[in-house]
């Protein structure tokens, strides 16, 4: 059996084939620590207590984002000098990182609090108060691990700009595993308690990362690690310059992906939003493993585009294309096979209509498609125009859910929604990288 073969025929493919496979053996015991979260979750807060939590949830990943783009800034711009083996501006970008994200978050984090302290979350989250007392402290905790974990997660980022996902596939595992230990915990003391899997799921993450800060930078790379002395505000001016269209991409996913949940709760009841997670967890499976083999590219693509090498672009997009045929054909198969699934997973408890499953399948075909032209394009550093779509898609989404829903009642309008505004972004994706590797891009299709 010819190894060079297997690996690939050039170092950047060699790395990037053992980190897809280091990641796969990772990421399938995260998938199946999610998997078991889950109907755990749901049998210890039952359904009206899990649907709050995942609606807080998804309000937290707010928080998570607000890094101005820093992180993928840092994974970008680490990839170009360590390709140019410049390591004094990758520390720089590293250090500068490291404090641009505490000071950021710092004022954020107080100004929650106060928030959620003086606001009418129950009113604003249809939450009934006689059920849950305690919101305005179960969401002060949150925000406190979920801001010190903003600081900290940087480490992932750092990996990636090493070109080394698996490794922060890794963090984001143990921290998944410890969320899994902790509510069974919760589940086995009989509490039931949102507070207890709020600080169980919050605080998990932080633990791990606070772990593998100084084993990566007292261990494994002391040359790179965060210092004030090399702090630089030109490091931080250029990571500034992608790193706010990184940040507004995520601003808008946000508004795209995550609030959903907030948008059923409002519109419908929050038992509602649990029905909508089981089916998103289940399909989201084909995510997780098209995440896995499509995230190396990122950075790959980062350092080929860097050495010039658009041969290596091309070839590695055609790969691509096969990928996402063969997730279509996961996709229907899971469709087919989910009452069962669903049965055996989660109990007769939650009714999962086969609709749902249907149109949720066709969401994270287009979502995934997109992305497989996107990780490209992120690598180039080509931004613009998923800046804008990802942003007009942002503004129409909140309103045209409103409208739908008005019309038709079901949860399945979410969705629809949801896929209509995605469709415009895979289509100009696809269009904008073909013009990249063909040199015919130009204006707009090159920024």
């Amino acid at each position: 059996m010819n190894l060079q073969r297997i690996l690939g025929s050039d170092k950047r493919t060699a790395l990037m084939r053992k980190n897809i496979f280091f990641s796969f053996l990772i990421k399938g015991w995260s998938g199946l620590v999610t998997l078991l979260l889950v109907p755990l979750t749901l049998h210890c807060l039952g359904d009206y207590k899990n649907g709050i939590w995942l609606t807080i949830s998804s309000m937290l990943i707010w928080i998570d984002n607000l890094d101005i783009g820093l992180g993928n800034g840092l994974r970008n711009k680490l990839a170009t000098y360590l390709a140019q083996e410049d390591m004094k501006k990758a520390r720089e970008t590293v250090s500068s990182t490291f404090f641009m994200l505490a000071l950021i978050i710092l004022p954020v984090m107080l100004a929650a609090i106060a928030a959620v302290k003086t606001f009418d979350l129950h009113a604003f989250l249809n939450v009934d108060p006689a059920v849950i007392p305690n919101l305005g402290d179960i969401m002060a905790v949150s925000i406190l691990f979920v801001s010190a974990t903003f600081i900290f997660k940087f480490i992932g980022n750092f990996y990636l700009g090493l070109q080394l996902p698996a490794v922060n596939n890794l963090l984001v595992t143990v921290g998944h595993t410890l969320q899994l230990v902790g509510t069974w915990l919760v589940y086995m003391g009989g509490s039931g308690s949102l507070l207890l899997i709020a600080v169980v799921n919050t605080a998990a993450p932080l633990l791990t990362y606070l772990i593998a800060y100084p084993i990566t930078f007292y261990g494994r790379y002391p040359k790179l690690r965060p210092s004030f002395g090399t702090f630089n505000r030109h490091a931080v001016r250029t990571l500034f310059t992608i790193g706010v269209k990184f940040f507004v991409l995520q601003i808008a996913g946000i508004l795209l992906f995550m609030s959903s949940n907030i948008l059923i709760s409002k519109l419908f009841d929050p038992s509602m939003v649990t029905p909508y997670q089981i089916a998103y967890r289940y399909f989201s499976i084909t995510m997780l493993v098209f995440t896995i083999i499509s995230a190396p590219y990122w950075s790959a693509t980062t350092d080929a585009y860097a050495r010039g090498d658009i041969a290596w672009i091309r070839q590695a997009r055609r790969r691509m294309d096969k990928i996402v045929m063969g997730v279509a054909v996961v996709l229907a198969v899971m469709v087919a096979v989910s009452r069962p699934v669903y049965a055996q997973w989660v109990g007769t408890e939650v009714e999962i209509p086969l609709p749902l499953s249907i149109l949720m399948a066709v969401y994270l075909l287009v979502i995934l498609a997109s992305l497989s032209y996107s990780y490209y394009l992120n690598g180039i550093g080509a931004l613009q125009l998923q800046l804008i779509l990802t942003v007009t898609a942002a503004i129409v989404f909140i309103p045209l859910t409103y409208l739908m829903v008005h019309y038709r009642h079901n949860i399945t309008s979410v969705l629809i929604v949801m896929i209509l505004v995605n469709v415009p972004g895979l289509i100009v994706n696809k269009i904008q990288l073909h013009r990249l590797t063909h040199g015919k891009a130009t204006g707009i299709w090159i920024k």
